[in-house]
């Protein structure tokens, strides 16, 4: 098998990265989705794969970065014939954000003008999403994968659960962080893992100025504590992704993120930082993550 990082980037509009996303495709050519952020359609399409032959998505969490391009994801693989409906995993919440979509949702008129022609109705069950919300053991199976997940601690759960990922098929496993402050559901989900994919969106000192002025939230992991995270689970290779802006010198991004992490200390340098505080605990194989990636394990 092999992963694809569709999107890499966090929460902000960013002309190097993409949101989140993560695509997983087999040998046997099935493909499995993790996350739906801006711009992680379009580098699907940029990687050769359609978003009609996804098997499922699964939504980490409701955070805009990690869903917003679920509605053209939806509409797209009806555009090019998905034959039935994609099966959508998530938190409590995923099926409500699902129903407010497409027929009688934001898209109704897409929808309607669409299913006016007979070759979409067709096929309507593909956008008509078969909503799966999950809970904390065995997310999702059939003959070639097992999805397990576990709430991973990243905002309030009464606001939104957050999920942690372990992806097993064809004898591998990896484990996907989604968003997350360290927590022993991770390690357990990546433990002795051939891949941790896990997010690393800010440096030290901006999870501690975003701590001190409140201006968002703060529940992300350093990659201090990454580099623990991968050493205790015992990880057999380690990608790093959803850098949150940190490194940009796009002179947009710099000029708003005054107001949310210290921009004096702002620019690609930063990442030899990262690796070096990554490997203050964890010496195993190691890359950071870039959109369009490709990970064969």
């Amino acid at each position: 098998m092999y992963i694809t990082m569709l999107g890499t980037g966090a929460a902000f509009a960013d002309p190097d990265r993409a949101q989140s996303g993560i695509l997983v495709t087999l040998d046997n050519g099935g493909r499995y989705l993790f996350d739906c952020g801006a711009g992680t359609v379009r580098n699907m399409v940029a990687a050769n794969a359609s978003p009609a032959d996804v098997r499922a998505v699964f939504l980490t969490h409701l955070h805009h970065d990690h869903i917003c391009d679920f509605p053209l994801f939806t509409i797209t693989g009806w555009m090019w014939d998905r034959p039935a409906a994609p099966v959508v995993l998530g938190p409590r919440g995923t099926a409500a954000f699902c129903r407010h979509l497409f027929e009688n949702g934001a898209f109704d008129a897409d929808f309607r003008a669409r299913s006016a022609y007979p070759l979409r109705q067709g096929n309507l069950d593909a956008v008509r999403p078969d909503v799966r919300e999950v809970s904390p053991g065995l997310a999702y199976e059939d003959d070639d994968v097992t999805i397990r997940c576990d709430h991973v601690e990243h905002i309030p759960r009464d606001i939104a659960e957050c999920f942690g990922i372990r992806f097993e098929a064809e004898g591998r496993a990896i484990a996907f962080s989604g968003d997350t402050s360290p927590c022993d559901n991770m390690v357990r989900l990546a433990r002795n893992a051939d891949l941790l994919i896990h997010e690393c969106t800010f440096p030290e000192a901006f999870i501690e100025h975003r701590r001190r002025t409140g201006v968002g939230t703060f529940a992300h992991t350093s990659p201090e504590e990454l580099g623990r995270i991968a050493r205790d689970a015992g990880v057999k290779s380690l990608v790093a992704t959803h850098f949150g802006h940190f490194e940009s010198t796009n002179e947009v991004i710099r000029r708003v993120a005054r107001h949310h992490f210290p921009v004096e200390l702002m620019g690609p340098g930063l990442m030899n930082d990262v690796v070096r505080d990554i490997r203050k605990a964890y010496d195993g194989p190691l890359q950071l993550a870039y959109d369009l990636l490709r990970i064969d394990i």
